[in-house]
């Protein structure tokens, strides 16, 4: 038999680097292209209907907007804003879905295309360099402003976030600087030096606080631009004198069933490749004293990007060999595992969100992580629901249980009770 295989949702005429789920409208944003070299490979954001049919979770393209010779590496979706990271700038595009009129029809050569169709684009798309291709929704992308992120030897922008009410932006590169913008304005609030070298990775707490991982093995914590204390994964974890660990990711998460509770999660990997590689780590800190929690390995394939569902409950890891993981964020108990999935570095994952249309396209399972690849294809990795047993039966099995103890000590010993 061959190997199990995740569904594949879409795929895209370019390599695919980003991912982004919107909520409201059960959209996919996937994103990527070939750069500005020549070869005749398109740069895009794709825009995916996700719907439930017959039972099944599918992704049709929506829309797709040509950014040119730029390939987006990176996103952020604030509401109906996207922050699209291209090359050294920063590209704010806002993006609007809504109802044709009547019985409008589509563009020129605009049949829909599902995840398998994609066979040449719609003429239209050559001419216009965006297109909607489903029938009776509209989906209109506007360019906001742009600007230069990042000012190295070779500049590059690696990450970008939003704050937690959407107002500010957040920026890291190859030189190591982190720059705080307003939104939608981008003008500059904040610059300041984080790291030795590039910034891997960045996450805003709801608090204002900013939590920066970079190839200087380091991973610090900021109040603007104060360090408030750098973070130290192996304090209650294994030790390896001989390999220097990196951090790979950090993200915020909320705790479930904690309103105010907050976790943050860290990604350890080896800094150098070996013949024989040491396991990857997963870390959970506290989100007020930034105290190690818990640390578990999590495999030996070294980790390339991290997520974690919008209630806290999951993460979901890929690899640089093309793997995928869920794991249970309160124990750090991995619930699922897709080995070599896209067979290639997976360079995004993203959970489906649990409001807006997320429960009706859920369906019976628990959650849905969506994974990205150079291989330019799009997977779904759904994890069942998890079988449990009411508490109220719990008790009732408990007192069964008893009643039918003293039944066989009253049977056996007649002046028990």
């Amino acid at each position: 038999m061959g190997r199990r295989r995740a569904p594949e949702l879409y795929r895209a005429p370019f390599p695919l680097y980003a991912l982004q789920v919107d909520p409201s409208a059960g959209l996919l944003i996937a994103a990527g292209g070939g750069g500005a070299a020549k070869t005749g490979i398109k740069n895009g954001v794709h825009f995916l209907q996700l719907e439930q049919i017959n039972g099944r979770l599918s992704a049709a393209l929506l829309h797709s907007h040509d950014t040119e010779t730029r390939a987006t590496m990176n996103l952020a979706l604030a509401g109906d804003i996207l922050a699209a990271g291209q090359d050294a700038h920063c590209q704010l595009l806002r993006f609007r879905v809504h109802q044709q009129k009547g019985n409008k029809a589509e563009k020129a050569g605009s049949k829909e295309q599902g995840p398998r169709q994609r066979k040449g684009a719609a003429p239209a798309e050559k001419k216009a360099g965006a297109e909607t291709y489903h029938e009776g929704v509209e989906l209109k992308v506007e360019k906001l402003q742009a600007v230069q992120t990042d000012f190295g030897p070779d500049p590059l922008q690696k990450v970008v976030c939003f704050n937690h009410d959407n107002t500010l932006l957040a920026t890291g590169g190859t030189d190591g600087f982190v720059r705080v913008w307003k939104v939608p304005s981008l003008e500059k609030v904040l610059e300041f030096k984080a790291h030795e070298g590039e910034i891997e990775d960045l996450a805003l707490g709801p608090d204002g606080k900013l939590v920066t991982v970079g190839w200087d093995l380091k991973a610090s914590v900021w109040q603007k631009d104060q360090l408030l204390i750098q973070l130290h994964w192996q304090e209650n974890g294994p030790t390896f004198s001989n390999t220097p660990y990196r951090y790979q990711a950090c993200r915020f998460g909320h705790v479930p069933d904690q309103p105010s509770g907050l976790r943050l999660f860290t990604v350890q990997i080896p800094h150098k490749r070996l013949r024989q590689p040491p396991p990857c780590y997963l870390t959970a800190w506290d989100g007020s004293s930034f105290l190690p929690l818990r640390t578990k390995p999590c495999g030996h394939e070294v980790i390339s990007c991290l997520s974690v569902s919008e209630s806290g409950t999951f993460l979901g890891l890929g690899t640089v060999t093309g793997s995928v993981a869920i794991y249970i964020a309160f124990s750090l108990q991995r619930l699922y595992y897709m080995r070599e999935a896209h067979g290639i570095v997976v360079t995004d994952v993203a959970f489906l969100p649990e409001k807006g249309r997320g429960p009706e396209l859920l369906g019976s399972h628990e959650t849905a992580l969506f994974s990205v690849a150079v291989d330019s294809r799009c997977q779904l990795h759904l994890l069942p629901s998890r079988r449990s047993v009411p508490v109220w039966l719990l008790l009732l099995l408990c007192v069964g249980l008893i009643v039918v103890t003293i039944l066989l000590l009253q049977s056996a010993f007649p002046g028990f009770l």
